[in-house]
């Protein structure tokens, strides 16, 4: 089996982690899609030891991604197991020995379950300054320490798992039923000064445009980017963070008005809304 090459000049693996907008799961006991999952497109892939593979399986799992990131051709964050599992300490210790190899592919680790600061800044010392640390909030212990969790030292952004969480406190999983949980992490992650967090997967996989309309959410909300589980979903989700030509035409129309509030198109313009131009032409890779 072969793995895309990374670049000697590649940015070191937080960044790569902060810049992502889409990260595809893929399960740890099927390192036959590895490959599939690294040339899928999505900005980072995250290789799941966790819900997506069954107890007897974790062994074998945890095996086949050291195996695949010790030969240096896939980079991908690895989700290890809750904190409190038997597996959990295990699975750190054997990606951690990945870091004595020059070459290897590890970016970073995906806690789930995370609800305590201590033991998350236990496992941060842990890790070198480089790799990225991305606590899964999927609890309302978690939603309530939000803001602590960001402020860990080392960790790179927050996720959401709504279905989780949803469950955790008893409620429907539809999108706009978690809107406070969803606002919390990223008000915490701005409050922290860490990038915007990942959003919860969308569970359709065939129906893009629902896939997309809870992208486009999630944007709204705040978040920087979606977590996927299915290769299907990462066109409508990047394409749902990209911005419309009505938004760019708005900010194009807006961006030039500095100074003193005016009126464009019969809007009051003042300062906050011609910043909120220029990072809509940013996203869209527009020059001023």
């Amino acid at each position: 089996m072969t793995f895309p090459k990374a670049l000697p000049h590649d940015p070191v693996a937080a960044e790569i982690v902060s810049a992502a907008v889409t990260a595809l799961f893929v399960p740890g006991d099927r390192p036959e899609r590895f490959g599939k999952a690294a040339d899928s497109g999505a900005h980072v892939v995250i290789i799941d030891l966790e819900d997506a593979v069954a107890p007897d399986q974790k062994p074998a799992a945890l095996a086949a991604t050291v195996d695949a990131l010790a030969r240096g051709g896939l980079r991908a964050l690895v989700r290890v197991n809750a904190a409190e599992s038997e597996s959990h300490g295990s699975e750190v210790a054997a990606l951690l020995s990945l870091t004595e190899w020059p070459h290897h592919g590890l970016l970073g680790i995906v806690l789930p379950k995370a609800d305590n600061p201590e033991a998350l800044a236990a496992l941060s010392g842990r890790l070198p300054a480089h790799l990225a640390l991305v606590p899964l909030i999927e609890s309302a212990a978690g939603v309530v320490h939000a803001l602590e969790l960001a402020q860990v030292p080392g960790v790179t952004r927050l996720a959401f798992g709504a279905i989780d969480f949803a469950l955790d406190i008893n409620a429907d999983s539809g999108d706009r039923f978690l809107d406070r949980a969803r606002s919390e992490l990223v008000l915490a992650s701005r409050a922290a000064g860490i990038s915007a967090p990942l959003d919860s997967p969308c569970i359709e996989i065939q129906d893009t445009g629902l896939v997309a309309a809870s992208a486009r959410l999630a944007r709204n909300f705040g978040f920087g980017g979606k977590l996927c589980i299915h290769p299907r979903q990462i066109t409508a989700v990047a394409s749902a963070f990209i911005p419309t030509e009505a938004e760019v035409a708005w900010a194009l129309s807006v961006s030039t008005a500095e100074g003193a509030a005016v009126q464009v198109d019969g809007q009051m313009i003042d300062r906050p809304v011609t910043e909120r131009a220029k990072r809509i032409l940013a996203r869209a890779g527009k020059d001023l």
